[in-house]
């Protein structure tokens, strides 16, 4: 196999998309789905008696100036390039199994010579709502079901039929804001189910502001050399191995994280108990990244652990303003112009007026005080108003 030009696909991805405005985050998430677009269901991990494959259902998730698209559309082309079959946008239930059924495939092992039989997709879905629809349970149940890589995967057809699918491998990748998360999921799946096996990548804004976004010569060259390195990562077939020390980084990791979560969500305890999944997946993921030898190290896996560590630090906003309390969005969404509004903060005045169809006197001055007793703001008496100023959370910024 042929050797790579580049040291690192993902590392050179940022560099190339570096002139552009969504977050290092939403870039590198970015660059993780396609290389786990490519590697499909022909790799995998054996990890005793569990196998991994390096499919992930990520989510982008900010509001719409964050600039998810672009990260997004930076990203597809490599895809496209490649042929990868990617299901379309807004799709039935019924269309997309069908989509599923004809990405059937099959590659040859170079190392053993056996073939593997796969149905793999990739959705990349820029309208994370448009796709999944509204409260659809049905396809909310089907995903759940692909993500772990069915051997086979069996459904009725119209006719009352069966039929199935062969080697199952959705790779999900979405974008969506946190009003349109509230209201795609049913209150009563948000924390298990699909969203359990999501990883949701929280922005506030975009990154910086960029003028221009044309690329420079070496900018140029690096693209080039992506495409063909990827084209090198999309020939990988086959089972990943691990050197020794991977086994010390996991069982340290893995103990320590059984008591210890990112965060405390309730929302999230049943993501918390898939972070390994999702530790193995990325793991495969560096290590296509860098080279074709199919050899996960101790490196690869200390990388996989720091990017998901920094994915956490934003990911509890993800379901701010889901709840039962009457005004959860209104607190979440007040929150938010504060935190734009930065060190000159916004005046009560003013968020009572523009929050006038939302939130009375009496909600607002509730939302004030519990923004404060949690410790997000601070309040400064000016006369008759008051000023309310967003305080710097431990939150990766």
């Amino acid at each position: 196999m042929q050797d790579r030009i580049l040291t690192d696909w993902l590392d050179n991805y940022l560099v190339y998309t570096h002139n552009s405005e969504p977050s290092e985050m939403y870039r590198l998430w970015s660059g993780i789905s396609v290389i786990s677009g490519v590697l499909q269901r022909k790799c995998k991990l054996d990890w005793g008696e569990l196998v991994f494959y390096p499919n992930l259902y990520t989510i982008l998730v900010g509001p719409p100036a964050a600039r998810k698209g672009t990260a997004m559309n930076q990203a597809f082309p490599f895809l496209e390039n490649l042929n990868i079959k990617i299901a379309a946008e807004s799709i039935t239930r019924e269309a997309l199994i069908q989509e599923l059924k004809n990405s059937n495939d099959n590659d040859l092992d170079i190392k053993t010579g056996k073939m593997h039989f796969h149905s793999s997709l990739t959705i990349w879905a820029q309208e994370l709502t448009v796709f999944l629809g509204y409260s659809n349970l049905q396809l909310l149940s089907d995903l759940t079901d692909w993500y772990d890589c069915r051997n086979k995967w069996t459904y009725r057809t119209k006719n009352m039929g069966t039929d199935e699918i062969v080697g199952v491998y959705v790779n999900l990748f979405g974008a969506t804001t946190p009003d349109l998360l509230r209201s795609t999921m049913p209150l009563d799946a948000i924390g298990g189910g699909l969203t359990s096996r999501m990883i949701f990548v929280y922005e506030w804004d975009k990154e910086k502001l960029v003028v221009y976004t044309g690329l420079t010569n070496k900018e140029k060259q690096i693209k080039e050399n992506l495409y063909i390195d990827l084209e090198r990562i999309r020939m990988l077939s086959g089972t990943f191995r691990t050197t020794p020390d991977v086994i010390d980084i996991w069982a340290q990791w893995y103990t320590y994280q059984e008591n210890n979560p990112p965060f405390r969500d309730s929302r999230f305890n049943s993501y918390f108990q898939r972070r390994g999944n999702h530790i193995m997946k990325l793991a495969m993921i560096c290590s296509a990244s860098r080279t074709s030898n199919m050899i996960i190290t101790g490196d690869d896996f200390n990388r996989a652990i720091n990017i998901l560590n920094r994915t956490e630090k934003k990911m509890s906003q993800t379901f701010s303003g889901v709840g039962k309390a009457s005004h959860a969005d209104v607190l979440t969404k007040v929150y938010t112009d504060l935190r734009f509004a930065g060190k000159e903060g916004m005046k009560y005045s003013e968020l009572l007026a523009i929050y006038r169809d939302d939130a009375d006197d009496w909600i607002m001055d509730k939302i004030i005080k519990t923004l404060k007793a949690m410790k997000y703001i601070e309040t400064i008496i000016n006369g008759d108003d008051t000023t309310i100023i967003a305080l710097k959370l431990d939150d990766g910024d």
